[in-house]
């Protein structure tokens, strides 16, 4: 049962910085926050996602670039140039590893008001990083095991942000409903999305990129904007007057 808990609460949490910090923040700006709480929700990634931790800034450019190029053969991660998840999500992490390296010529229009903080990325995205994280996630299921069984999970753990990215990536562009008619194969993969914290609302995505909210119609419930609501109450964040970027 601890694994279990351990499981679903890193699932959340992981999922909510990427939705909330590397999402909805610095690819597409939809609110803006102090240098302080942008570091602290730097460091709020690392502790959430741990061995999967993706740099807010290349998460951007990446993320722009598939905004711009959805469905094309310079989409980042389109199940339309891939024969499957798994070669999709390969490109993706060649891609993304090439931009985290200086490798990848980047258009100037992706690199707008991008959160950066070289030194922390250099540490959360080291071998030593990654592999500390890993003994960690073994050493906690070796610990709090009552049978082998639960080891089964310990490869979603220690790639989880992957297994988020191809939820959306790869099946919201080829199951659900759309809301909006697009020209792109974004989809809504669920009705209710008690899975994805909104992440999964993807049509309506697609069709305001910088909204805060990703739902639409009345059952499309995020979870996610009541956070930020607060958030926002608290003065942490705020609504940007001027258009986002993207």
């Amino acid at each position: 049962m601890v694994i279990f808990i351990f499981f679903i609460g890193l699932w959340y949490l992981s999922l909510f910085s990427q939705t909330f910090f590397q999402h909805r923040y610095a690819a597409h700006g939809s609110f803006t926050m102090s240098k302080f709480w942008e570091r602290f929700f730097f460091i709020l990634a690392y502790l959430t996602q741990g061995s999967s931790y993706m740099s807010a800034r290349a998460y951007a450019i990446m993320h722009r670039m598939h905004h711009a190029y959805t469905d094309t053969e310079k989409d980042p991660h389109s199940p339309r140039f891939s024969s499957n998840i798994f070669s999709m999500m390969w490109r993706t992490r060649n891609i993304y590893g090439n931009i985290v390296n200086n490798k990848e010529p980047i258009e100037t229009r992706f690199l707008k008001n991008l959160p950066e903080w070289k030194g922390f990325d250099r540490w959360a995205h080291s071998g030593v990083s990654r592999l500390l994280w890993v003994a960690a996630y073994f050493a906690f299921f070796l610990f709090f095991a009552n049978t082998y069984w639960w080891f089964l999970l310990l490869p979603i753990v220690i790639t989880m942000g992957a297994f988020h990215g191809a939820i959306v990536n790869w099946f919201a562009h080829k199951y659900g409903y759309i809301n909006f008619r697009l020209r792109n194969t974004a989809k809504n993969l669920l009705v209710i999305d008690v899975l994805m914290l909104g992440e999964s609302y993807h049509n309506n995505h697609h069709k305001h990129p910088s909204s805060v909210n990703f739902g639409n119609r009345w059952h499309e419930i995020d979870p996610v904007y009541p956070i930020i609501v607060l958030l926002k109450w608290l003065r942490i964040i705020r609504f940007p007057k001027l258009t986002p970027v993207i």
